[in-house]
């Protein structure tokens, strides 16, 4: 039988027997992430060519003050300090752009392509300790469900842009008519997008009852939960005490289901309601 040694020195960064091009997916990330990041950034402080008739740029969505139409506060607000540079986008994207750097997903993405940590499966870091998010800096990344509330506000804003697109004003009459062009086919795409990966956040999906599968529960609301076996051994039980609980328990039985095997259900206690 073949043995692993488990208690050599650290290698060198890079090192792994693998044999594959384990190295191509963090670099394409690393190279799609970073031209995004760039474009991002240069796009948000131009200031200009943001807007075009009832098109307005998802980078400067809700533009509170501004020069365009959609201007919510009017111009350039007088507070604002003259040695930063102007731009209606400085004062918004903050949220969103908070909201994806503490992503789980991003956090995997960018932790991998840009730290190297690790840079993919069995191989070795540039670090010999791992300290985790449990320690500042990276503590702080647990402020994510916080954004994710904010993020929630800028699909309705973004969704508005998509109903504002809609509508073109004729210059002679100076009358408003429906009409669909590019700009708001792109900008519907867009919402479509981002309302997905804000929707199927990790965050977003505890809030509405995920935490319900938490065996801790039964200790935090006993009245609510005991920990309990199906009577065949393999059949889940959804009880609530309230109407409220019923459709996010069910939900979660019926994926519970779905993604567990029959084993893995024989064996394992499940969550369930000791009320009426």
């Amino acid at each position: 039988m073949a043995e692993i040694n488990l208690t050599g020195k650290h290698q060198g960064f890079g090192h792994t027997r693998r044999r594959d091009a384990w190295w191509i997916k963090p670099l394409i990330i690393f190279i799609i992430l970073a031209s995004f990041v760039v474009y991002a950034t240069w796009a948000a402080f131009q200031g200009n060519h943001y807007y075009y008739g009832p098109y307005l740029s998802p980078l400067y969505s809700p533009e509170l003050f501004g020069e365009s139409p959609h201007s919510w506060f009017g111009p350039k607000p007088g507070w604002w300090p003259a040695a930063i540079p102007w731009s209606p986008a400085l004062l918004i994207l903050w949220a969103p752009g908070l909201f994806r750097l503490t992503c789980y997903y991003y956090r995997g993405a960018y932790y991998k392509s840009f730290w190297a940590d690790p840079p993919s499966c069995t191989v070795t870091e540039p670090r010999k300790k791992y300290l985790g998010e449990n320690s500042f800096p990276l503590i702080i990344q647990n402020v994510h469900r916080y954004f994710l509330y904010i993020a929630l506000f800028f699909i309705l804003f973004l969704a508005y842009d998509v109903w504002k697109a809609m509508w073109f004003t004729d210059p002679g009459s100076g009358e408003k008519s429906f009409g669909i062009g590019v700009g708001t086919l792109v900008l519907a795409v867009n919402v479509v997008f981002l309302g997905g990966y804000t929707f199927g956040c990790h965050s977003l999906r505890h809030a509405v009852g995920g935490f319900m599968d938490r065996l801790q529960l039964k200790y935090s609301h006993p009245q609510l939960m005991t920990v309990t076996y199906g009577p065949d051994s393999s059949t889940l039980l959804t009880r609530t005490t309230g109407p409220w609980l019923s459709p996010i328990l069910m939900l979660h039985r019926r994926l519970a289901l779905s993604r567990s095997s029959t084993k893995l259900l024989e064996s394992t206690p499940v969550i369930t309601n000791s009320g009426g």
